[in-house]
C-alpha cells in the first residue's frame, strides 16, 4: 500500500469506529505523542489512546481538510467533532461525560513503515479550546 492508502484506511476505520481495523494498521512498536504530555509505545497503547476518543465521543468523526504526503509520512490537517457522552481519559484524570459537543481543529503527522504500518503519530490540537467547549475551562473570549 502507499502512504496515502494506509492513511485513508486508518481514517475510514476511525470514522467507522472500527478500532480493530485501525489497530491492524499499526506496527507492533508504534508510538504516539499528544497534547498534555500524553505518549505511549506499542500497538495496544496506541489503540487504547485512539479508542478512548471513540468511547468518550460515540459520534466521533474526523474530517480531513488537508493532506500532505511524503515517501514515509502523511501530514493531516483536520477537524474532530463529537458529543462527549462517555468518560474521557486525560493527563489530569478521568473526565466524566458533559453531554457537550466539541469541534476542534488538529494537525497530525503519521509516519509509515514499509507501506504497511503506522509507526508513529504526532497529534497536536488546542486542549484549552476543547476544555472550554466541554464547559471545563472558562471561555475568556466570551467573558469580555
Amino acid at each position: 500500500m502507499t502512504v496515502r492508502q494506509v492513511f485513508q484506511k486508518g481514517s475510514e476505520a476511525f470514522n467507522a469506529h472500527d478500532i480493530d481495523g485501525f489497530t491492524a494498521l499499526l506496527a507492533d512498536d508504534a508510538v504516539f505523542h499528544a497534547p498534555g504530555d500524553r505518549s505511549g509505545t506499542g500497538k495496544a497503547a496506541c489503540a487504547e489512546f485512539y479508542g478512548n476518543w471513540l468511547t468518550a465521543f460515540p459520534d466521533a468523526h474526523v474530517e480531513v481538510n488537508g493532506l500532505h504526503i511524503t515517501d514515509e509520512a502523511a501530514i493531516e490537517e483536520g477537524t474532530f467533532t463529537g458529543t462527549h457522552q462517555g468518560t474521557l481519559l486525560s493527563p489530569t484524570g478521568d473526565i466524566p461525560p458533559t453531554g457537550r459537543s466539541v469541534h476542534v481543529d488538529y494537525i497530525q503527522v503519521l509516519r509509515v513503515r514499509d507501506g504497511r504500518y503506522v509507526v508513529s503519530f504526532n497529534l497536536m490540537f488546542d486542549r484549552l479550546l476543547m476544555l472550554q467547549q466541554l464547559g471545563l475551562a472558562p471561555d475568556l473570549a466570551a467573558a469580555t
